[in-house]
């Protein structure tokens, strides 16, 4: 699945989630677009692998953050995972359909 060249940022051992075990390729879709993972992996390593760095943005200053810790202390990486907000990809394991949206303070959408 890895792009010819293009050096693979998966995590094989999480200190959370323990090794990979599946190298089953599952879709999944975030902010509409697309994207293939590895069954069980994390979703912020699948997302990462993708190119996508930015999970979420501060309520009040709108500022990006994604992975900072990847074991599930901060609250840095929390994305809306199927419709639930606050979800923390960084051990949140990746499942065939799942729907991951940026989260935009406490939801999925961009207050205006």
């Amino acid at each position: 699945m890895e792009k010819e060249g293009k050096q693979s940022m998966r995590v094989e051992n999480h200190p959370i989630l323990g090794e990979a075990e599946s190298q089953t390729v599952v879709t999944f879709t975030c902010d509409g677009k697309v994207m293939q993972g590895y069954e069980g992996e994390p979703i912020a390593m699948a997302l990462r692998n993708a190119g996508v760095l930015v999970h979420r943005h501060t309520k009040k200053q709108d500022k990006p953050r994604g992975v900072f810790c990847a074991i599930g202390r901060c609250t840095d990486c929390v994305m809306v995972v199927d419709g639930i907000p606050n979800i923390r990809t960084c051990v949140t394991p990746l499942k065939e359909g799942m729907v991951v949206q940026t989260q935009y303070g406490h939801s999925e959408k961009k207050e205006a």
